[in-house]
């Protein structure tokens, strides 16, 4: 079993800039077992892919909306992957959660479909 726990979420103005946190923890956790996610679901839309990192090889993925803005990195030694989020839209505004699976290969490592265990989300609100 894998706990996540997101922080990091916040008001932010257009433009602006957010760091958000995913701790892990879990008997055997490690960043080279398990690939991580972030989602994100505004309200009334589905919950979308933001960005994935492979635990096997390393390979990251980023949805289109948010690439050269957003940068996913992890801290092995505090088992905790970040999201640093700059340029920060309106349209960004989401609840952010953090996931963590097996996935290998870019369908499922983009989609909820390759992840197993999901954080509780952190809302992220950019003021226009």
């Amino acid at each position: 079993q894998v706990q996540l726990v997101e922080s990091g979420g916040g008001l932010v103005q257009a433009g602006g800039s957010l760091r958000l946190a995913c701790a892990a923890s879990g008997r055997g956790f490690t960043f080279r077992t398990y690939s991580m996610g972030w989602f994100r679901q505004a309200p009334g839309k589905e919950r979308e892919f933001v960005v994935g990192l492979r635990w096997d090889d390393g390979s990251t993925y980023y949805a289109d909306s948010v690439k050269g803005r957003l940068n996913i990195s992890t801290d092995n030694a505090e088992n905790t992957v970040y999201l640093q989020m700059s340029s920060l839209k309106p349209e960004d505004t989401a609840v952010y959660y953090c996931a963590a699976g097996g996935c290998r290969g870019t369908f499922y490592c983009t989609t909820h479909h390759g992840y197993d265990y999901w954080g509780q989300g952190t809302q992220v609100t950019v003021s226009s």
